[in-house]
């Protein structure tokens, strides 16, 4: 290889290491950007699969005799902290489950804002936004309480 050919190669790798650092300099907020948008995607789809467990967990012993709206909005608190929701609310309507007869619906809502279950610092596209999941079931009886009527 002739001296210069050497020095037009060196010259050329070096104006394309430049080309490289522009180059990252460009890509790299934006792949950040997408990386920790995936990141909070994830988080609020998993908490949105959580808050329809419970919810769901909740309409099932909501349309059973012998429970309470109170017990039930308890357990359910309790479930969504145990996954690391915190600030969740539960509505269960009718809140009176002793007034709502066989077949009537009966409907349990579990929200959270998604600020306070978010793992990264208040995402803009995310900011204000509640998460929320709704089930509703038709009240039944218990298989004892059929018996002791059939009796």
């Amino acid at each position: 290889m002739s001296v210069r050919s050497a020095k037009h190669l060196r010259r050329v790798l070096r104006a394309r290491n430049g080309a490289a650092a522009v180059e990252m300099a460009i890509c790299t907020p934006l792949l950040f950007l997408l990386a920790f948008g995936m990141l909070d995607a994830g988080r609020a789809i998993m908490v949105e699969h959580l808050l329809t467990n419970a919810a769901r967990d909740g309409a099932r012993s909501a349309i059973l005799e012998g429970t309470s709206a109170a017990e039930i909005r308890d357990d359910l608190v309790e479930y969504l902290a145990m996954s690391s929701v915190a600030d969740a609310t539960v509505a269960i309507s009718p809140a009176d489950l002793s007034t709502a007869d066989i077949g009537d619906p009966v409907s349990v809502t579990c929200r959270v804002p998604y600020d306070s279950v978010g793992w990264l610092p208040a995402s803009f596209y995310l900011q204000g936004m509640e998460l929320e999941a709704t089930v509703v079931m038709r009240r039944e009886t218990t298989a004892s309480t059929t018996s002791n009527e059939e009796e």
